[in-house]
């Protein structure tokens, strides 16, 4: 079953956060993960949750998500991400 990574990033240092956003795809490619929804305009039609940032990956199942968000290479990166912006990161499972 297809697992999606869902992410919302509130970027409080865009400098640093750059190299982030540069090094990260190659990460999630190596994975066998796939962008849906990369950044973009979000507009916030119910609720009053504040988001700056979605990203939505695609992995074949759950494993393959939590194999990438635990790879050396992503912890590498998401130290990066961790001075840069603070985010909510979810799995969930669907078709």
């Amino acid at each position: 079953m297809s697992a999606y990574v869902i992410i919302n990033d509130q970027i409080l240092d865009e400098s640093v956060f750059a190299e982030f956003r540069e090094r990260v795809g190659a990460t999630v490619e190596a994975h066998g993960g796939r962008y849906l929804v990369r950044g973009g305009n979000v507009d916030v039609i119910e609720g009053g949750t504040s988001i700056d940032r979605v990203v939505v990956i695609e992995f074949d199942d759950a494993d393959r998500a939590r194999t990438w968000l635990n790879s050396p290479e992503y912890k590498e990166l998401h130290e990066i991400r961790k001075r840069s912006a603070n985010a909510v990161v979810i799995i969930a499972e669907g078709l």
